[in-house]
């Protein structure tokens, strides 16, 4: 998995290239988060946009990582989510739950 991370104000962007399937590929998203929230930032986009595969582990690790966030008293937008992605979260109605925009430029707007 590769991550790549962008600051913008107080709000990071973590753009993930690769399979959401198991490990080592959850484990390194979810301590890439952990990490962010140590630093203290509550804000968090990811942007999933060449994530073209995921499962119900990649699922349960988005829901581990929203509940973190909102340990936190932060928040979670989920942004370019790819058709597969996109079909999962809306039959799972993980949808309801998790927040999710077209673009980065929307997550960022919608905080």
């Amino acid at each position: 998995m590769k991550i790549k991370e962008k600051e913008f104000d107080d709000i990071i962007v973590l753009s993930l290239d690769g399979h959401l399937l198991g490990e080592p590929e959850i484990t390194e998203v979810r301590e890439r988060v952990y990490h962010v929230l140590r630093q203290g930032k509550r804000k968090v986009v990811l942007d999933l946009q060449k994530v073209d595969k995921i499962n119900s582990s990649g699922l349960g690790t988005l829901m581990a990582i929203l509940a973190s966030i909102r340990g936190k008293g932060g928040e979670l937008h989920l942004a370019n989510t790819t058709e597969h992605v996109g079909g999962l979260l809306v039959l799972t109605k993980l949808v309801k739950v998790l927040k999710t925009y077209e673009s980065v430029e929307r997550a960022v707007k919608a905080f």
